[in-house]
C-alpha cells in the first residue's frame, strides 16, 4: 500500500505533470509574471465557471480584507461571524478596526447557527460573514433574508468551499461565494483548487463593486500612476495562475474524487459507536475540503491512528473568543458552548483526490478497530 498522506499534493501533480510543467514554462518564456498573461486567462476561466466577476489576489486573507475595504466598512462597525473558523476570518476584521461579533455554530454542520443571528443585530451591525467550513455552505438563503431585512452586507468566506453548490428552495443553484455581496476564496495548496504557493480571489456580481475591488487589489489605481482610493498590493503571480488554469480543467473530476472518498467514509463509519460523521444538509452539496468526524475520544483516536501510519488533523483546536489575542472582545468561556465542544471533539481524516480503495479500507478498518476496543 502507498503511504497515506493527509493531502497528497505530489500525487495529484503527477496526474497533470506534463500540462503543468508546460504551463509554467510558458510563463517563464513570456516574462509576464504579475497580474497579466496567465493571471488574466485564469480569471476569465474561473469567472465563467462561477458565473460572476473574479479578481485574483495574493491569498485568501487579503481577499477578506479587501472585501471589508470595498464595502467601505468603518472602524467600530460590527460584523457577525463564528468563533469556530480559521483566524483570517476574524483577524482581517480587527485589522480594519471592525468589531467581530460571534455567533455559535450548529453542532452537525459546523456552520453558523442562523437561529441566533437576529438577537445580535443592532445599529452598529453592518455585515454577516458566514464561513462555509470544510466544504459545505452555511444556510445562505436564510442569512440573505435576514441581511436584506436589516440592510446588511453578506460576505461569504468560501475559502474552503470552491465548487460547492448552494441549492435554493426553488431548486436553483449557485456556486458558493457568488450569492452574497462579496465572496472570498483561497488557493492555498491544500484547498479544493490549490496552487503551488499562495493565492486568493474575490468575487462580486455587481460590476461597480468588482471594479472597486480590482482597484483596491492594485494600490487603489484607476490608471497607471493614478490612484482613486487607498488600496493594497495583492496580486497573484502568473506561475500560480498557470498551475490553477490547468487544475481547473480537472476540477469537477477532483471534486467527485473527494466525494467518492467521503461516501466510503460515510458507509463504513456511520454505524460506529462513539463516532459521528459529518452532517449533510439539503440546501448544499459538500466538496469535502476536510472530512471531519466527532468523537469524545478524539486525542486517543488520533494517537492510535498515528501508530498505524494514518495522519489526521484537528481543525480547529481553539475557539477565537478564548484566544489571547482576542480576549479584548470581552467574551468568556461558556459563551459559545457548541464551538467550545467542537474544538475538543473534531478530527479530520485524510481527504484528497488520490485516495485509493486500499488506503480507504485500511483507514476505516483502523478506525473500526479503535471503536471496537473501547
Amino acid at each position: 500500500m502507498k503511504t497515506i498522506h493527509m493531502c497528497d499534493l505530489y500525487g495529484q501533480y503527477l496526474t497533470m505533470k506534463e500540462e503543468i510543467d508546460a504551463a509554467m514554462q510558458d510563463v517563464i518564456k513570456s516574462t509576464l509574471f504579475i497580474k497579466s498573461g496567465k493571471v488574466l486567462d485564469f480569471e476569465e476561466k474561473l469567472a465563467t465557471y462561477l458565473n460572476t466577476n473574479v479578481i485574483t489576489c495574493g491569498n485568501g486573507t487579503d481577499a477578506l480584507q479587501m472585501a471589508y475595504m470595498a464595502l467601505d466598512l468603518k472602524p467600530g462597525d460590527e460584523v457577525i461571524t463564528t468563533p469556530f473558523t480559521f483566524v483570517a476570518t476574524v483577524e482581517t476584521a480587527v485589522l480594519m478596526g471592525l468589531k467581530p461579533v460571534f455567533v455559535d455554530v450548529c453542532p452537525g454542520t459546523f456552520n453558523m447557527d442562523v437561529s441566533r443571528l437576529e438577537g445580535l443585530i443592532n445599529p452598529k451591525t453592518k455585515a454577516i460573514v458566514p464561513v462555509h467550513l470544510f466544504g459545505q455552505c452555511a444556510n445562505l438563503e436564510e442569512i440573505k433574508g435576514i441581511a436584506q431585512e436589516h440592510n446588511l452586507y453578506v460576505i461569504e468566506d468560501a475559502c474552503q468551499a470552491l465548487g460547492t453548490d448552494y441549492i435554493f428552495k426553488d431548486g436553483t443553484k449557485q456556486k458558493a461565494g457568488t450569492i452574497g455581496h462579496v465572496g472570498c476564496n483561497s488557493f492555498f495548496p491544500s484547498k479544493n483548487l490549490g496552487a503551488f504557493g499562495d493565492g486568493g480571489a474575490v468575487y462580486a456580481k455587481d460590476e461597480v463593486l468588482a471594479g472597486v475591488i480590482r482597484s483596491i487589489a492594485n494600490h487603489g489605481m484607476k490608471a497607471k500612476y493614478q490612484y482613486e482610493r487607498i488600496g493594497v498590493n495583492s496580486r497573484m503571480d502568473s506561475i500560480q495562475a498557470a498551475i490553477l488554469e490547468v487544475k481547473l480543467k480537472y476540477f469537477d473530476k477532483h471534486i467527485k474524487a473527494r466525494q467518492r472518498a467521503a461516501a466510503w467514509y460515510d458507509e463504513h463509519l456511520s454505524d460506529l459507536d462513539g463516532i459521528e460523521i459529518p452532517q449533510r444538509v439539503e440546501y448544499s452539496t459538500h466538496t469535502f475540503h476536510q472530512y471531519t468526524i466527532k468523537t469524545e475520544k478524539r486525542d486517543e483516536l488520533q494517537a492510535f491512528l498515528k501508530t498505524k501510519g494514518i495522519p489526521s488533523m484537528v481543525y480547529y483546536p481553539e475557539v477565537f473568543h478564548l484566544q489571547e489575542a482576542y480576549k479584548f472582545l470581552g467574551y468568556k468561556e461558556g459563551d459559545f458552548p457548541v464551538s467550545e465542544k467542537l474544538v475538543k471533539t473534531v478530527l479530520s481524516l485524510p481527504m484528497h483526490t488520490e485516495l485509493d480503495e486500499e488506503q480507504l479500507e485500511y483507514i476505516v478498518g483502523e478506525v473500526k478497530s479503535f471503536s471496537q476496543r473501547r
